[in-house]
């Protein structure tokens, strides 16, 4: 049998079959003749069955080399079609990337950092959120745990013994491993951000690193932060990674770092990534005529200043107001009652529509220290540039953006806000 599918499939041929004729002395003897031509016929018998076999076996290879070529056709152009929208998705990816939009931003960095290599397999994806009007990006990197770092120091082999004997690995040692490859991974996750974004889209990049674990004193699921950061473009592009002492790169930037990760120690993230609202609405959202929440640049100077004096009073300051702002801001000096950490706090809010100079920034740090207070806070209804945030790392400065201010109105204040600009607004001259 001959497997009609089989590539090799040949016609017979009638000298395969015939016989030899006889020759020499056999020729010669009796009936060697009529033999011979019983032989030719059964033969030719023989030959006509075998070409009647291969002619049904290639109409049946035939049928189905042509069903194969329909499926493969289709399978072909469904391949096509895939690379085609895939390629097509690419493509507007990049456009949009581009552009600054904060959907193609997120996607392409989350793709980005998830192909980062890692010392162990996580399963929890990097979470990104892009602010477009501070350029700033807010990563939740997934760290893995202390686990990774093995418990044995070395192994060896007592051949007088034939056993293998293993020694381990000092607390305090498997502990500073640990810490500087946390330190290592937050600054690689950085640079694969900064070194992807071709087009120089981000200005600033957030990154808090969490690790999924379980609490060893109550055994119940947690989340801690175990090193925030935030740095620029420009700052972190004089590092030469190759050179550093990881640890102290990360202090040189005013990160925080956990005092002892091992030990699940947390930080508090310099920037919370739930704060990174996506419910933040831009002049171009078509729908915006159909949202009921009020929107904060419809608001009055006076209301305004209620606003915001009510949301810092739900998250447990007393504020105070002070002369009127000159852009139509809030101007007001509030006291954290906390032991230890409170003080006395200066508040500066301000309806812009564009990015915020880092001059108001630097007004903010001279008030600060006019008032002998222990931190500022500067809201905005846009965002902030890189000039601002560098000016602001290692002070006791916090810049609070548009995106920021409704999530904690929605969080603190319960109160679901949403930012659109009106058509002929024109921010405040600061010199005004």
């Amino acid at each position: 049998f001959i497997d009609p599918s089989s590539p090799n499939l040949l016609a017979p041929q009638l000298e395969e079959f015939l016989p030899a004729a006889p020759r020499g002395f056999r020729a010669h003897m009796p009936g060697a003749k009529l033999k011979y031509d019983w032989e030719v016929k059964v033969a030719n018998a023989a030959y006509e069955e075998a070409r009647q076999a291969h002619d049904k076996l290639h109409a049946e290879r035939q049928v189905i080399r042509a069903i194969a070529r329909i499926a493969y056709d289709k399978n072909v152009a469904n391949l096509e079609e895939t690379a085609r929208h895939h390629n097509d998705h690419v493509d507007e990816l990049e456009r949009n990337f581009k552009q600054g939009d904060a959907g193609a931003v997120v996607e392409y960095l989350t793709t980005v950092l998830a192909r980062m290599t890692l010392p162990c397999d996580i399963d929890e994806m990097p979470r990104v959120a892009f602010s477009p009007e501070s350029r700033q990006v807010v990563i939740e990197l997934e760290l893995p745990r202390i686990d990774v770092v093995p418990r044995v120091r070395e192994y060896k082999y007592v051949k007088t013994r034939d056993e293998i004997t293993e020694s381990a690995m000092p607390s305090t040692e498997r502990s500073a491993i640990y810490t500087s490859l946390v330190s290592q991974l937050t600054l690689q996750a950085i640079h694969v951000t900064l070194r992807s974004d071709i087009y120089e889209i981000i200005e600033t990049v957030v990154l808090n690193g969490h690790v999924h674990t379980i609490d060893r004193r109550t055994g119940q699921k947690i989340h801690p932060c175990l090193v925030t950061v935030r740095t620029t473009r420009d700052r972190f592009s004089e590092i030469d990674l190759g050179q550093v002492d990881p640890i102290e790169c990360l202090k040189g930037l005013n990160a925080s770092i956990s005092k002892s990760p091992s030990e699940l120690l947390p930080v508090r993230p310099i920037l919370e990534f739930n704060m990174v609202d996506p419910r933040f609405v831009s002049e171009s959202d078509v729908l915006t005529t159909l949202d009921t929440r009020p929107n904060l640049m419809d608001l009055t100077p006076s209301e305004f200043e209620s606003l915001i004096t009510n949301l810092f009073e739900k998250m447990g300051l007393e504020t105070k107001l002070t002369q009127a702002s000159r852009d139509g801001g809030v101007d007001c000096v509030a006291h954290d009652l906390r032991p230890i950490f409170g003080g006395k706090v200066v508040i500066q809010a301000k309806r812009y529509k564009n990015t915020v100079g880092v001059s108001a920034v630097r007004d903010l740090f001279g008030t600060m220290q006019n008032e002998g207070a222990t931190k500022g806070i500067l809201v905005t209804t846009s965002g902030y540039g890189k000039a601002s945030y560098e000016f602001a790392s290692g002070k006791p400065l916090e810049l609070i953006d548009g995106s920021n201010l409704l999530y904690l109105l929605h969080e603190h204040a319960e109160i679901d806000a949403r930012i659109v600009m009106p058509e002929d607004w024109e921010d405040p001259s600061p010199f005004q």
